[in-house]
């Protein structure tokens, strides 16, 4: 039986990893500003206090700490952005390292918009070309933060994640009421490439990274092969049995993300993302075409 503490690990993302690791019988800790049950442990993700003692009992520490991205790019939010991301991960690898047994692997959260936008070059781990925008910039600082932090009994993992399809979270939802109003047609031209992953993949890949005890570094969970968002749309009318979608424009996109309070980066970006040190490795995704994988969270 492992024991599995998730910082950070009240929202969607944590609650997949919960309940896939629950079911295994492993044991799994939340640290959480808001503590509702009993595995729930305080912490504000930046001050050394009593969740510390936790990680003396930890096996699998995962970081999944920070301030949504899914809102408007104000000073302010920014600010928070960046502070609830180094904040945390700086407090995780003290504690790690003032613990007398700490975890054996330490996951943290990075994200695979690490990459500039491409609609042709592919992006692995080796050969992806890393942007210089805000979102970009972010997720560099985050992994600086994590490896600048030397854990000598720790083996540590950055986990560049895509948009991670979820039957009660993710992308999942924001698509679906866009689809059932009507507005499920392409976004902007349609072409910009869309990396995703299935929650059940997402939690199956991080399984697979801890008992692959030679593995550390990056890695990027992501299907082996991107969809584009036209493709995307129309998967999403398929399976829902909406029989047409208006397209969006660029400009309607940009007033609409004003309007509901985010950027529109979140859609126009296209993400050309490949997971070769997993399928390096030898990991086998279950779902992997865009269609299927949505059937099952749809309609399953």
């Amino acid at each position: 039986m492992t024991t599995i503490t998730i910082a950070g690990g009240s929202g969607f993302l944590g609650q997949v990893l919960e309940d896939y690791f629950t079911k295994k019988g492993d044991t799994v800790y939340i640290l959480t500003r808001t503590v509702k049950r009993k595995n729930n442990i305080y912490w504000n993700a930046k001050d050394l206090e009593d969740w510390t003692k936790t990680l003396e009992q930890t096996d699998v520490l995962i970081n999944l700490t920070g301030k949504s991205v899914d809102c408007r790019y104000t000073e302010d939010n920014k600010q928070q952005i960046l502070n609830s991301r180094i904040d945390s991960t700086h407090a995780l690898g003290l504690a790690i390292n003032l613990c007398e047994n700490p975890p054996k692997i330490w996951f943290n959260s990075s994200t695979a918009t690490i990459y500039r936008h491409s609609t042709d070059k592919q992006m692995t781990e080796a050969t992806g070309e890393i942007g210089d925008n805000f979102s970009m910039n972010i997720a560099k600082s985050w992994e600086k933060a994590f490896y600048s932090i030397t854990n000598p009994k720790t083996r540590k993992i950055a986990l560049r994640t895509s948009i991670v399809m979820g039957k009660h979270g993710g992308a999942t939802e924001p698509l679906k009421n866009l689809v059932k109003f009507g507005l499920g047609g392409r976004q902007a031209s349609g072409n910009q490439k869309v990396s995703w992953i299935h929650e059940l993949d997402f939690a199956r890949a991080i399984e697979f990274l801890i008992d692959n005890e030679k593995l550390d570094g990056n890695f990027n969970l992501a299907v082996p092969k991107p969809t584009d968002n036209k493709t995307l749309m129309s998967s999403f009318r398929k399976v829902m049995h909406v029989p047409f979608g208006i397209p969006q424009p660029e400009w309607l996109i940009k007033f609409g993300a004003k309007l509901i309070g985010t950027e529109p980066e979140l859609v126009l970006k296209s993400r050309n993302v490949i997971p070769e040190r997993l399928l390096n490795s030898g990991f086998k995704f279950i779902h992997s075409d865009i269609e299927i994988a949505l059937d099952d969270l749809i309609n399953s």
